[in-house]
């Protein structure tokens, strides 16, 4: 009596089949919770949208931001949805510096992320006065400001406002490209729960306009 072989290989490839999907899917899975964690804690990537930031941040830089620099944020939205399960809490919460580089949720509508410069502190008593920021009374060196308007007079909020003082666990934030900026002169200070990191440094930058690289700005460092 022989055996016939070919009765064998069928059952043999369909096992192998198997175990090949169900290791590809168990790799599959480690990928994505690897990539969960690195992108809830660690580093997370961002586009610029608008100019509000020129000329530090132009329309079609894409951004790395480190999201643990100012504290480590529980997770509280669903992945890739959005969909916020509680308020936001931060351990270790830290405070930016001066002329940090932040990525925010916008108080105004949390599903949109904003970035801007942190001008004012805690504590301080912050005034806009024809376009010059004065913290405690000093007024402020900004190099990296861009008027494209000049002041004018009693144009509230964005060429006057204040002064007042920035409460406890709050920021002030500005646009470099003040005449073009949503920022903390139009809706208020930010709570420090609401930052989502620092921004690093660009790498990629695509001009629309032009249809190009702009590989000048590559590699990059914000500040």
């Amino acid at each position: 009596m022989t055996n016939n072989p070919t009765e064998a290989v069928p059952a043999q490839t369909k096992i192998k089949t198997k175990s090949s999907a169900r290791e590809l899917a168990e790799f599959a899975l480690i990928v994505l919770v690897i990539f969960l964690i690195f992108r809830t804690f660690f580093f997370q990537t961002f586009k610029i949208p608008s100019g509000s930031m020129q000329d530090t941040l132009l329309i079609g830089d894409r951004i790395l931001v480190n999201k643990f620099d100012y504290g480590l944020h529980i997770p509280n939205t669903i992945p890739f949805l959005d969909h916020k399960l509680f308020d936001d809490h931060t351990l270790f919460q830290q405070t930016p510096d001066r002329n940090d580089i932040i990525v925010f949720k916008f108080p105004r509508d949390e599903k949109k992320d904003f970035i801007k410069r942190v001008i004012g502190l805690p504590g301080e008593m912050i005034q806009v006065r024809r376009q010059k920021v004065y913290i405690d009374g000093r007024l402020m060196t900004e190099p990296f400001t861009r008027h494209d308007e000049p002041p004018e007079d009693f144009l509230y909020p964005r060429d006057d406002l204040g002064p007042f003082r920035i409460p406890e666990d709050h920021v002030f934030v500005m646009g470099d490209n003040r005449e073009n900026s949503m920022d903390s002169r139009f809706w208020g200070v930010l709570n420090l729960r609401k930052i989502r990191g620092k921004a690093l440094l660009i790498y990629w930058s695509w001009d629309n306009k032009e249809a190009s690289v702009r590989f000048d700005r590559i590699g990059n460092n914000i500040n």
